[in-house]
């Protein structure tokens, strides 16, 4: 019986010696599902800024006090490999993580010389950038709970975009295999915006590459995102797939077009997105109204600033910061269930039905150009609510259907049905959602008829 005492006081004693580790405790961040995860498990969404350490290096340390003082939980900063700009070195990277730690920030780490590769002619390789991060990898080791490796930015122009997949691939693979363990983030090609959907149709393939199963996908939202339809299902298909997704660059205003803003945080939010806007200052190139604050200094929002920092599902209102800096557990959990219905622009467009009281109604506004053009159709549940919807529209003959978002098509020509996806289809009485399609030829002059699936 002593025997047995004492060997029990052995196990008792092992137990209270040795900590149990949290099931979910890592290294650094992790993905699941569509949620990232940090390294105690728990789920964060960047809400934060871009800044351009690279060109303006001496602005860095304001910088980053002055982005945490606004509320952001991240900075994504950008950096040079050698091709295009002055490489930033082992010691400078080492720095930059330093102080966004010291602001309780987490760093998203970006080379910037990958810019538009294919059509900009200075610009380097995914494999170059990897070649620099190897490099700098001393400045890196350790650091996986605070930092985040976006390979490189917007990696492909319009030319060549489909070698993305393969390059993409290869670099996360030559990654892991040199001893990365750190969350890897992808940027789309197209210049970020990947309208021909290169990255979206092969993003799940890319994650099934990583070793690890730790990549996040990275959209840049500017001009190609004008629409709600657009953002909605560009986003929701992730959401759909399973895959972890974060708008890592958009903007108020671009020279191809005018981003849905709006729709893009409120979306953001609505899913447990991360968005990182663009930039907190020194935009030049035509570009100065993207800067955040003027002249880097804080106490001067500009227009677009105090929309992204103080506005609706803007940063002050939805940062959680990382539990890794040792604050309390957030209570407000920043992961929050899809609404049923596509969240509509802060302002709705004039189409805007009133609620009908038939089953529902359809609505299209059209953006049209010699041979083509791109509809936008609102669909609003009548004095019921609706489970499932379908629309159909009578297109003039020689004009076809060529791309479809937020709703599945039926024919291309002639009368085309389109039908709701998953995510949009049960709609409260009098709610509405938004689907579109782009076409060739005459655009659509009829008014669409609805009803319920």
């Amino acid at each position: 019986m002593r025997r047995l005492l004492l060997l029990a006081l052995a196990v008792l004693t092992f137990f209270v010696a040795v900590p149990l580790v949290s099931a979910n405790a890592a290294a650094g961040f992790t993905v699941s599902g569509t949620r990232i995860l940090d390294a105690n498990g728990n789920a964060f969404v960047m809400r934060g800024v871009n800044h351009a350490h690279t060109w303006y290096p001496t602005r860095t340390t304001q910088a980053l006090a002055d982005i945490k003082a606004l509320g952001a939980n991240t900075v994504r900063v950008v950096l040079a490999g050698g091709q295009r700009w002055t490489a930033n070195s082992a010691a400078d990277v080492t720095n930059v993580i330093t102080q966004c730690r010291a602001n309780r920030l987490i760093c998203v780490l970006e080379v910037h010389d990958t810019t538009g590769y294919g059509e900009e002619s200075a610009a380097a390789t995914l494999d170059q950038a990897v070649t620099y991060w190897i490099n700098v990898k001393s400045a890196l080791a350790g650091q996986e709970r605070y930092v985040i490796l976006n390979i490189g930015n917007e990696p492909y122009g319009n030319t060549g975009a489909t070698a993305w997949t393969t390059a993409t691939t290869n670099a996360i693979t030559r990654l892991r295999a040199a001893g990365f363990e750190h969350s890897i983030m992808v940027d789309a090609p197209n210049w970020g915006q990947d309208w021909q959907f290169v990255m979206r149709d092969n993003a799940a393939a890319v994650f099934a590459a990583d070793p690890q199963r730790n990549t996040i996908f990275s959209i840049h939202m500017y001009g190609v995102f004008d629409t709600a339809a657009e953002i909605t299902d560009y986003l929701g298909r992730f959401r759909t797939a399973g895959l972890p997704i974060v708008v890592g660059e958009f903007g108020h205003n671009h020279s191809d077009g005018n981003p849905d803003e709006d729709t893009i945080l409120a979306t953001a939010q609505s899913l447990g997105i991360g968005y990182l806007g663009w930039s907190w200052s020194g935009n030049g190139g035509g570009v100065e109204y993207l800067d955040l604050v003027t002249n880097f200094d804080a106490n001067q929002l500009t227009s677009w600033g105090q929309r992204l920092f103080n506005g609706a599902n803007g940063i002050k209102a939805t940062s959680r910061e990382a539990s890794v800096f040792g604050g309390a557990t957030p209570t407000t959990p920043p992961v929050t269930t899809p609404p049923a219905t596509t969240p509509p622009p802060t302002t709705p467009p004039p189409t805007t039905p009133p609620p009908s009281s038939g089953v529902c109604t359809a609505v299209v506004s059209v953006n049209s150009w010699g041979g083509g053009f791109v509809a936008t159709v609102r669909v609003t549940a009548g004095s019921a609510a609706l489970t499932g919807w379908n629309v159909s529209a009578v297109l003039p003959s020689g004009t076809a259907v060529t791309n479809t978002w937020s709703a599945q098509a039926t024919g291309s020509t002639g009368t085309v049905r389109f039908t709701n996806v998953s995510y949009n289809g049960t709609l409260a009485a009098g709610a509405s959602t938004e689907f579109g399609f782009q076409g060739t030829g005459a655009s659509p002059t009829t008014t669409p008829t609805c009803a319920a699936a």
